[in-house]
């Protein structure tokens, strides 16, 4: 009896002929990303109402990042079994729901519950967002400038939260913030089932979801961003801190341990041993300690150095817009002419030096800082997109999910880092409590000296995680550690 052939992926010729599928995903990659920053500007407006403390507030951020965060492996790896686009439809449907409950939130607790819940849902929608669209084309060139448009548009969200979150409570009130994630998530949703090609069984694996490596990995996440968090805020010796620490060391002494032994493993370590894999995530923690540190160091310099208002403040990170939009042909032709590794390694210089140059602007006005943002987000734009498509085209077809969570879990790692690191520094070099109010001069001095040394030490980190990383990529633009057609059998005989 003869075997019936499976039937090819759908792919698109063009973006154009995909922008049902890819605005869809965009729209759910933007609204999972924004949602990291807009409430920022809003937490005073939010304290006030709800009558909420300082720590309590700091909940209304942070629970989203650590559910989120903690949460991306285990949704890369359900996907991957499940099914892509499925999983992504519950996430998108989830979202919109949860959004709709803040019209009835009365209470700090109640929100930081329907943070965390939304937090939930990021998760299953980031990993898969990037995973689909590098799946709608088979053309490498096209691949790589759908990624570029997803990146775009994720790292737009990331920077225009503080500006739309600051526009939009000069109109209406804070809640709103909130609900509008819920149309939002039904036209993603409405563009994913018409657009995104139902998942084909022989691009899943037939694994048991990993239920012991879902937990130790949550845990081993979620105490190790929370203890970044609980450094800056209590120090870095306090019991929380500690035991946050040894927790989440503890959790991936056992994650690794558990993978090595269980047949069905959630990441296939073989995979991230790959010089593609391993580089590729540990440059996306370089760019995002970079991105995060700056997007956090600017806010305070521009609202509370500066006096400026949320939505002036707001404003001042166009130039990052602006490079995204603009910085494509750029990145594409480095890619083109230079391959993956060369290209990582100029975006990484760019970021190094850019950071040395905000250590220069800060205190040498608007526009010597512009001028900094423009190159940190070029080297961004190279890096990001880059190592995204090059970690993704390493995984074989049946574990795309994971390897997009995994890209994501890096940048989530590398953000945490990044904002306890200029956290830190602001704590010891100027103030542990930021006054309300215009600042005094002597104050601006020290925060500008501050600043100095905070983004040279980060032009340090970054120079060295992302090199390091960089070094490790493929001069092609093809992947050879693990071809896309890798059978179960093959993969499972790398372990």
């Amino acid at each position: 009896m003869t075997s019936i052939p499976a039937t090819a992926p759908r792919t698109y010729p063009s973006l154009r002929a995909a922008w049902v599928p890819l605005a869809a995903l965009c729209l759910a990659f933007f609204v999972e990303m924004v949602d990291n920053t807009l409430l920022t500007v809003a937490l005073p407006t939010i304290g006030r109402d709800l009558g909420s403390g300082t720590t309590a507030l700091q909940w209304v951020t942070g629970v989203y990042s650590l559910t989120f965060g903690g949460l991306l492996l285990t949704a890369g790896s359900m996907a991957d079994r499940l099914g892509r686009r499925r999983v992504l439809l519950v996430g998108l449907a989830v979202f919109g729901l949860v959004s709709f409950t803040v019209a009835a939130v009365s209470t700090t607790g109640e929100l930081v519950l329907v943070r965390a819940a939304l937090g939930v849902a990021a998760a299953a929608m980031a990993p898969i967002t990037n995973s689909l669209v590098f799946r709608l084309f088979g053309d490498q060139a096209l691949r790589m400038r759908a990624m570029t448009v997803m990146i775009v548009v994720g790292m737009s969200g990331f920077v225009l939260g503080p500006l739309l979150g600051g526009t939009a409570l000069a109109h209406v009130r804070w809640e709103w913030l909130l609900l509008v994630n819920a149309p939002i998530a039904l036209l993603a949703w409405v563009g994913v089932r018409l657009g995104v090609p139902a998942d084909r069984r022989e691009d899943l694996t037939d694994d048991r979801l990993d239920l012991g490596g879902t937990v130790l990995s949550v845990a081993a996440i979620g105490l190790g961003c929370w203890s970044l968090t609980s450094g800056v805020e209590h120090g870095w010796l306090s019991a929380w801190t500690v035991a946050a620490l040894a927790g989440a060391a503890l959790a991936v002494v056992a994650f690794v341990r558990h993978e090595r032994r269980t047949p069905s493993p959630m990441l296939d370590l073989a995979l991230v041993r790959t010089g593609t894999v391993r580089g590729a995530a540990l440059a996306q923690v370089g760019t995002s300690i970079a991105m995060a540190g700056v997007m956090f160091g600017l806010i305070l310099h521009f609202q509370y150095a500066d006096g400026w208002s949320p939505v002036r403040a707001g404003l001042a990170n166009l130039p990052m817009v602006a490079t995204m939009l603009l910085a494509t042909p750029v990145t594409e032709r480095l890619v083109g002419h230079l391959g993956h590794r060369v290209a990582c390694l100029v975006g990484a210089g760019l970021l190094t030096a850019s950071l040395a140059g905000m250590a220069w602007g800060v205190s040498h006005g608007y526009p010597a800082v512009a001028a900094a943002m423009v190159g940190l987000t070029l080297g961004l734009r190279t890096v990001m997109t880059t190592c995204a498509v090059a970690l993704v085209d390493a995984m074989p077809a049946n574990r795309t999910s994971i390897g997009t969570a995994l890209n994501d879990t890096a940048q989530e790692v590398g953000s945490s880092v990044g904002v306890a690191v200029v956290g830190t520094l602001v704590a010891l070099l100027v103030t542990r409590s930021l006054p309300a109010g215009q600042w005094g001069s002597d104050l601006v001095d020290a925060f500008f000296r501050g600043e100095r040394v905070t983004y040279l030490v980060l032009a340090l980190l970054v120079g060295v995680v992302a090199t390091w990383g960089a070094s490790s990529l493929t001069d092609s633009r093809s992947v050879e550690e693990h071809p896309q057609d890798a059978t179960d059998e093959e993969v499972a005989g790398v372990r």
